[in-house]
């Protein structure tokens, strides 16, 4: 999808960007992937497929959790690579000080497969997909420290902390497009209401971003194999945030294919009781925060883009403050 955000860059140029990783015998090059943020090429060079991710280049068209987010989404990937059986792309080559392009990049596998919202799956398959994705999140969520936030912007001694410093972030990036969110600003106050809940969750890898998109899809004989790719919007956080992308709009309860596979290999069970249903509630109005924000940066008021993130946004903070409220 067309996004401020995409940085823009010709063939001569990306082949450029090749030679200097030292692969040559570029021979095509490719829009890659429905994201909305990076710029993604599909490359071929002597018979051998990557993948090419340029960050934007300009910080004004960024909020302030995606400034240097590049380099934190290839930590993800080792984090992930290192301490899970998780398929991810290998990543061959990084440049963050920004030598040839004013934008960071890297140069990364080309997984086979396509997106699972691109997989023709029978009603079980999407069944077993919801299952599978709930327990490669159990599986990151054994990833554990002992701070919370983005790696990017700070971290903080308890979830309660850092989740309310990623909303007053969101906040100033609201208004620094001359933009107010009341509905942000009652988060905040929810969130101060309800801190010995939040100060009480245990520290781990979340992903927030476990969308569809982002999970690649191959059949093999006769069974589906599942990876990851973008776990750039990770940070150290939270669990219970993940569950919003996973039977998303369903409420944490309700998530019952979603509940009974994570438990299956979680090392901590998700009952979703009352403190679980306020911090999921909590997350969700995160959420909503961070579409109403994006649009400023990324999309007109004729795009598609914009009207998607007001619908969507709208609809978490209603389902939030239903619970919040009490």
């Amino acid at each position: 999808m067309i996004s401020r955000t995409k940085y823009k860059i010709d063939n001569a140029a990306i082949e450029r960007l090749f030679v200097n990783a030292g692969i040559d015998g570029v021979t095509k090059i490719a829009p890659l992937g429905a994201g909305e943020y990076n710029a993604v090429f599909s490359v071929t060079a002597k018979g051998k497929d990557y993948a090419l991710k340029i960050s934007p280049g300009d910080d004004d068209l960024v909020l302030t959790y995606e400034n240097k987010m590049m380099p934190a989404e290839v930590f993800w990937y080792q984090q992930i690579q290192e301490h899970t059986d998780i398929t991810v792309p290998k990543i061959f080559y990084t440049d963050f000080d920004q030598t040839l392009i004013p934008a960071d990049y890297f140069i990364m596998e080309k997984l086979p497969g396509r997106p699972m919202d691109k997989m023709e799956l029978s009603k079980s398959e999407k069944a077993d997909s919801v299952a599978e994705t709930a327990k490669m999140a159990a599986r990151i969520h054994k990833i554990k420290n002992d701070r919370f936030g983005y790696i990017q912007n700070g971290l903080y001694d308890d979830w309660y902390q850092a989740i309310r410093a990623m909303v007053n972030n969101i906040l100033d990036d609201c208004a620094r497009k001359g933009k107010r969110s009341k509905r942000g600003e009652r988060l905040l106050a929810y969130i101060d209401r309800y801190k010995p809940v939040l100060e009480k969750a245990e520290c781990c890898m979340v992903n927030a971003d476990l969308w569809a998109p982002n999970i690649i899809c191959k059949r093999e004989n006769g069974e589906i194999k599942y990876a990851w790719i973008d776990p750039e919007r990770s940070f150290w956080g939270d669990r219970i945030v993940d569950f919003i992308c996973l039977e998303m709009m369903t409420p944490l309860a309700d998530k019952e294919i979603t509940l009974s596979a994570y438990n299956s290999a979680a090392d901590t069970p998700v009952t979703a009781d009352e403190e679980e249903t306020i911090r999921y509630t909590v997350a969700q109005g995160y959420l909503g925060l961070i579409l109403e924000a994006e649009k400023y940066y990324r999309y007109s008021l004729s795009h598609f883009g914009w009207w998607r993130n007001v619908f969507v946004s709208d609809l978490l903070y209603r389902n939030a403050c239903k619970i919040l409220k009490g």
